[in-house]
Protein backbone atom coordinates (compact mmCIF):
# COMPACT_ATOMS: atom_id res chain seq x y z
CA UNK A 1 0.00 0.00 0.00
CA UNK A 2 1.22 3.40 -1.26
CA UNK A 3 2.13 6.16 1.74
CA UNK A 4 0.32 8.92 1.36
CA UNK A 5 1.75 12.63 1.96
CA UNK A 6 -0.02 16.01 1.91
CA UNK A 7 2.16 18.70 0.00
CA UNK A 8 0.92 22.44 0.35
CA UNK A 9 2.32 24.65 -2.53
CA UNK A 10 1.55 27.44 -3.69
CA UNK A 11 -0.02 27.54 -7.15
CA UNK A 12 2.50 29.53 -8.84
CA UNK A 13 4.85 28.24 -11.53
CA UNK A 14 7.08 27.21 -9.16
CA UNK A 15 5.29 24.43 -8.65
CA UNK A 16 5.77 22.83 -12.15
CA UNK A 17 8.71 20.17 -11.26
CA UNK A 18 6.35 18.90 -8.69
CA UNK A 19 3.79 17.87 -11.01
CA UNK A 20 5.88 17.32 -13.68
CA UNK A 21 6.83 14.63 -11.30
CA UNK A 22 2.97 13.33 -10.51
CA UNK A 23 2.36 12.88 -14.08
CA UNK A 24 5.38 10.80 -15.21
CA UNK A 25 4.78 8.79 -12.25
CA UNK A 26 7.14 9.30 -9.84
CA UNK A 27 6.10 9.47 -6.52
CA UNK A 28 4.17 6.40 -7.39
CA UNK A 29 7.54 4.53 -8.55
CA UNK A 30 8.31 5.09 -5.13
CA UNK A 31 5.13 3.77 -3.80
CA UNK A 32 4.04 7.49 -2.80
CA UNK A 33 0.84 8.73 -3.08
CA UNK A 34 0.79 12.34 -3.04
CA UNK A 35 -2.31 14.86 -2.50
CA UNK A 36 -1.46 18.62 -3.08
CA UNK A 37 -2.82 20.84 -1.71
CA UNK A 38 -3.01 24.52 -3.10
CA UNK A 39 -2.43 27.68 -0.72
CA UNK A 40 -3.13 31.21 -2.44
CA UNK A 41 -2.93 32.75 0.77
CA UNK A 42 1.13 32.68 0.63
CA UNK A 43 3.53 30.96 2.84
CA UNK A 44 2.28 32.71 6.06
CA UNK A 45 -0.43 29.88 5.77
CA UNK A 46 1.28 27.12 4.74
CA UNK A 47 3.24 27.69 8.04
CA UNK A 48 -0.12 27.57 9.78
CA UNK A 49 -0.85 24.02 8.17
CA UNK A 50 2.48 22.91 9.21
CA UNK A 51 1.74 23.58 12.94
CA UNK A 52 -1.78 22.08 12.63
CA UNK A 53 -0.50 19.14 11.18
CA UNK A 54 -3.14 19.95 8.35
CA UNK A 55 -0.34 19.28 6.04
CA UNK A 56 3.05 16.92 6.36
CA UNK A 57 5.11 18.89 3.80
CA UNK A 58 4.84 22.60 2.53
CA UNK A 59 6.69 24.23 -0.28
CA UNK A 60 7.44 27.89 0.22
CA UNK A 61 9.42 30.84 0.28
CA UNK A 62 12.76 30.34 2.51
CA UNK A 63 12.79 33.98 4.40
CA UNK A 64 9.18 33.13 5.98
CA UNK A 65 10.17 29.37 6.64
CA UNK A 66 13.49 31.24 8.63
CA UNK A 67 11.91 33.76 10.51
CA UNK A 68 9.30 31.54 11.95
CA UNK A 69 12.42 29.13 13.08
CA UNK A 70 14.20 31.62 14.42
CA UNK A 71 11.27 33.06 16.52
CA UNK A 72 11.16 29.78 18.41
CA UNK A 73 8.30 27.36 16.25
CA UNK A 74 9.96 23.80 16.48
CA UNK A 75 6.36 22.25 14.70
CA UNK A 76 8.42 21.49 11.22
CA UNK A 77 11.96 21.30 10.05
CA UNK A 78 13.50 22.73 6.75
CA UNK A 79 15.01 19.90 4.53
CA UNK A 80 15.83 21.52 1.15
CA UNK A 81 16.24 23.77 -0.84
CA UNK A 82 13.74 23.88 -3.66
CA UNK A 83 14.87 26.86 -6.20
CA UNK A 84 17.91 28.40 -6.48
CA UNK A 85 17.96 31.57 -7.90
CA UNK A 86 16.41 34.20 -6.08
CA UNK A 87 12.88 35.87 -5.91
CA UNK A 88 12.15 39.41 -7.91
CA UNK A 89 9.11 40.59 -5.60
CA UNK A 90 7.18 43.25 -7.81
CA UNK A 91 5.80 46.06 -6.05
CA UNK A 92 2.54 47.39 -6.94
CA UNK A 93 0.22 50.13 -6.14
CA UNK A 94 -3.42 51.08 -7.65
CA UNK A 95 -3.68 51.65 -10.94
CA UNK A 96 -4.94 55.42 -10.19
CA UNK A 97 -2.49 56.15 -7.56
CA UNK A 98 -0.52 59.34 -8.88
CA UNK A 99 1.04 59.82 -5.53
CA UNK A 100 2.78 56.35 -5.38
CA UNK A 101 5.60 56.18 -8.43
CA UNK A 102 7.91 54.46 -7.35
CA UNK A 103 9.47 52.32 -4.07
CA UNK A 104 10.99 55.52 -2.66
CA UNK A 105 7.16 57.04 -1.76
CA UNK A 106 6.66 54.34 0.50
CA UNK A 107 8.22 55.13 3.83
CA UNK A 108 5.74 55.42 6.28
CA UNK A 109 2.81 54.63 4.33
CA UNK A 110 0.47 51.02 4.43
CA UNK A 111 1.25 48.06 3.23
CA UNK A 112 -0.52 45.01 2.30
CA UNK A 113 0.94 41.56 3.14
CA UNK A 114 -0.80 38.17 3.06
CA UNK A 115 -0.16 36.96 6.72
CA UNK A 116 2.46 38.50 9.28
CA UNK A 117 5.61 36.04 8.65
CA UNK A 118 4.77 35.46 5.12
CA UNK A 119 7.03 36.65 2.49
CA UNK A 120 5.05 39.49 1.75
CA UNK A 121 5.66 40.67 5.04
CA UNK A 122 9.17 40.06 5.46
CA UNK A 123 10.16 41.54 2.35
CA UNK A 124 9.03 44.60 3.10
CA UNK A 125 11.41 44.74 6.35
CA UNK A 126 14.73 44.22 3.86
CA UNK A 127 13.02 46.49 1.09
CA UNK A 128 12.80 49.39 4.19
CA UNK A 129 16.44 48.37 5.17
CA UNK A 130 17.79 48.30 1.91
CA UNK A 131 16.06 52.13 1.04
CA UNK A 132 16.80 53.45 4.84
CA UNK A 133 13.70 54.09 5.22
CA UNK A 134 13.07 55.83 8.70
CA UNK A 135 12.32 53.67 11.54
CA UNK A 136 9.33 52.17 11.77
CA UNK A 137 9.58 51.66 8.33
CA UNK A 138 5.79 51.95 7.57
CA UNK A 139 2.96 53.34 9.32
CA UNK A 140 0.82 49.97 9.20
CA UNK A 141 0.74 46.69 7.85
CA UNK A 142 -2.68 45.68 6.32
CA UNK A 143 -3.39 41.71 6.08
CA UNK A 144 -5.38 40.73 3.06
CA UNK A 145 -4.93 36.95 2.67
CA UNK A 146 -4.76 36.80 -1.10
CA UNK A 147 -3.75 38.27 -3.61
CA UNK A 148 -7.06 39.38 -5.33
CA UNK A 149 -7.51 41.10 -1.91
CA UNK A 150 -4.12 43.25 -1.88
CA UNK A 151 -4.75 44.04 -6.08
CA UNK A 152 -8.15 45.24 -4.49
CA UNK A 153 -7.06 46.85 -1.59
CA UNK A 154 -4.29 49.16 -3.66
CA UNK A 155 -7.38 49.72 -5.72
CA UNK A 156 -9.43 50.99 -2.52
CA UNK A 157 -11.80 48.31 -3.40
CA UNK A 158 -10.94 45.83 -0.74
CA UNK A 159 -13.91 44.72 2.09
CA UNK A 160 -13.30 42.57 4.52
CA UNK A 161 -15.93 39.65 5.94
CA UNK A 162 -17.10 42.20 8.69
CA UNK A 163 -18.16 45.02 5.91
CA UNK A 164 -14.89 47.33 6.58
CA UNK A 165 -13.39 48.84 4.15
CA UNK A 166 -9.55 48.04 4.36
CA UNK A 167 -7.19 50.25 1.59
CA UNK A 168 -3.24 49.58 1.18
CA UNK A 169 -0.71 52.05 -0.53
CA UNK A 170 1.36 49.20 -1.84
CA UNK A 171 2.00 45.41 -1.86
CA UNK A 172 4.86 43.00 -3.12
CA UNK A 173 4.26 39.74 -4.79
CA UNK A 174 6.08 37.50 -7.40
CA UNK A 175 7.58 39.33 -11.03
CA UNK A 176 5.30 37.22 -12.87
CA UNK A 177 2.49 36.58 -11.15
CA UNK A 178 1.97 40.21 -11.21
CA UNK A 179 2.86 40.26 -14.75
CA UNK A 180 -0.96 39.64 -16.15
CA UNK A 181 -2.65 42.79 -13.92
CA UNK A 182 0.33 45.69 -14.85
CA UNK A 183 -0.29 44.17 -18.44
CA UNK A 184 -4.13 44.64 -18.19
CA UNK A 185 -4.06 47.56 -16.09
CA UNK A 186 -5.64 46.80 -12.89
CA UNK A 187 -2.43 47.52 -10.96
CA UNK A 188 1.20 49.31 -11.28
CA UNK A 189 4.22 48.14 -11.05
CA UNK A 190 6.44 50.78 -8.88
CA UNK A 191 9.82 48.95 -8.46
CA UNK A 192 10.92 45.44 -7.90
CA UNK A 193 13.55 43.54 -5.24
CA UNK A 194 15.58 40.63 -5.00
CA UNK A 195 16.03 38.31 -2.14
CA UNK A 196 19.18 38.13 -0.94
CA UNK A 197 18.95 34.25 -0.88
CA UNK A 198 17.80 31.01 -2.56
CA UNK A 199 14.17 31.78 -2.70
CA UNK A 200 12.61 28.85 -1.83
CA UNK A 201 13.02 25.46 0.46
CA UNK A 202 10.89 22.14 1.10
CA UNK A 203 9.60 22.09 5.32
CA UNK A 204 8.45 18.89 6.91
CA UNK A 205 5.96 18.56 9.85
CA UNK A 206 8.14 17.57 12.80
CA UNK A 207 6.28 14.54 13.53
CA UNK A 208 6.18 13.08 9.81
CA UNK A 209 9.86 13.75 9.64
CA UNK A 210 10.25 11.86 12.89
CA UNK A 211 7.78 8.93 11.77
CA UNK A 212 8.28 9.14 8.03
CA UNK A 213 11.90 10.03 7.04
CA UNK A 214 12.35 7.16 4.33
CA UNK A 215 8.93 8.44 2.83
CA UNK A 216 10.22 12.45 2.99
CA UNK A 217 13.53 11.02 1.42
CA UNK A 218 11.57 9.40 -1.13
CA UNK A 219 9.34 12.32 -2.00
CA UNK A 220 12.69 14.42 -2.37
CA UNK A 221 14.07 12.07 -4.44
CA UNK A 222 10.90 11.97 -6.95
CA UNK A 223 11.09 16.08 -7.09
CA UNK A 224 14.82 15.77 -7.99
CA UNK A 225 13.18 13.66 -11.28
CA UNK A 226 10.93 15.89 -11.26
CA UNK A 227 13.33 18.89 -11.65
CA UNK A 228 15.07 16.41 -14.26
CA UNK A 229 12.53 16.42 -16.56
CA UNK A 230 11.41 19.96 -16.30
CA UNK A 231 14.84 20.99 -17.60
CA UNK A 232 15.06 17.88 -20.60
CA UNK A 233 11.32 19.01 -21.67
CA UNK A 234 10.97 23.13 -21.77
CA UNK A 235 8.26 23.30 -23.65
CA UNK A 236 6.51 20.60 -22.24
CA UNK A 237 6.68 22.98 -19.16
CA UNK A 238 5.79 25.82 -20.84
CA UNK A 239 2.62 24.64 -21.68
CA UNK A 240 1.92 22.71 -18.17
CA UNK A 241 2.10 26.56 -17.01
CA UNK A 242 0.08 27.83 -20.08
CA UNK A 243 -2.39 25.76 -19.40
CA UNK A 244 -2.67 24.98 -15.95
CA UNK A 245 -1.92 28.29 -14.09
CA UNK A 246 -2.70 31.71 -15.44
CA UNK A 247 0.73 32.83 -17.30
CA UNK A 248 0.94 33.29 -21.08
CA UNK A 249 3.25 31.22 -23.14
CA UNK A 250 5.87 34.00 -23.91
CA UNK A 251 6.02 35.04 -19.90
CA UNK A 252 6.25 31.26 -19.22
CA UNK A 253 9.31 31.03 -21.44
CA UNK A 254 10.30 34.54 -20.34
CA UNK A 255 10.20 33.17 -16.47
CA UNK A 256 12.26 29.63 -17.24
CA UNK A 257 15.03 31.86 -18.30
CA UNK A 258 15.59 33.24 -15.25
CA UNK A 259 14.53 30.33 -12.35
CA UNK A 260 17.69 27.75 -10.99
CA UNK A 261 15.53 24.36 -9.38
CA UNK A 262 18.04 22.09 -7.16
CA UNK A 263 18.88 19.78 -9.27
CA UNK A 264 20.85 17.71 -5.98
CA UNK A 265 17.56 18.05 -3.77
CA UNK A 266 18.07 15.37 -1.12
CA UNK A 267 21.47 14.86 -1.42
CA UNK A 268 23.80 17.30 -0.66
CA UNK A 269 23.45 19.77 2.64
CA UNK A 270 21.86 22.23 2.33
CA UNK A 271 24.56 25.74 2.19
CA UNK A 272 24.40 26.95 5.24
CA UNK A 273 26.03 29.99 4.55
CA UNK A 274 23.35 31.26 1.80
CA UNK A 275 20.57 29.40 2.75
CA UNK A 276 20.15 30.55 6.60
CA UNK A 277 23.02 32.71 8.19
CA UNK A 278 22.27 34.76 5.35
CA UNK A 279 18.98 35.06 5.52
CA UNK A 280 19.09 35.30 9.28
CA UNK A 281 21.56 38.30 9.15
CA UNK A 282 19.52 40.19 6.39
CA UNK A 283 16.61 39.03 8.81
CA UNK A 284 17.96 40.53 12.20
CA UNK A 285 19.02 43.85 10.72
CA UNK A 286 15.63 44.86 9.05
CA UNK A 287 14.31 43.80 12.80
CA UNK A 288 12.05 40.41 11.77
CA UNK A 289 13.80 38.34 14.61
CA UNK A 290 16.06 38.91 17.29
CA UNK A 291 19.06 39.41 17.67
CA UNK A 292 20.42 36.72 20.53
CA UNK A 293 22.10 33.84 20.13
CA UNK A 294 19.27 31.64 20.45
CA UNK A 295 18.63 32.38 17.39
CA UNK A 296 21.52 30.15 15.79
CA UNK A 297 20.44 27.33 18.22
CA UNK A 298 16.94 27.63 16.78
CA UNK A 299 17.96 27.31 13.46
CA UNK A 300 20.50 24.74 13.88
CA UNK A 301 18.00 22.70 15.25
CA UNK A 302 14.96 22.89 12.46
CA UNK A 303 16.77 23.75 9.49
CA UNK A 304 18.37 19.85 8.39
CA UNK A 305 19.88 17.95 5.64
CA UNK A 306 18.31 14.21 4.37
CA UNK A 307 20.75 12.71 2.64
CA UNK A 308 19.86 9.61 1.08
Amino acid sequence: MASKLIVAYIPEHFSTPMFLAQEQGYFAEKNLEIEFFPVVEGSGRLIKLLNEGTVDIAVGLTEAFVADIAKGNKAYSVVGTYVESPLCWAISSGSDRSDINSADDLAGKDIGVSRIGSGSYVMSFVLGLQKKFPEPYFNDFKVLHNFQNLRDSVNQKYVDETDVKVDSDAFMWEHFTSKKFYDCGEIKRVGEIYTPWPSWVVSVNQDVLDNKRAQVQAFLGAVRQGVAYFLKHPEIAVEHISTHLPYTIDDAREWMKTVKFNEAIGTKPIEWDTVVKNTSEVLKTAGVIPKENAVEERLELQIVSLIE
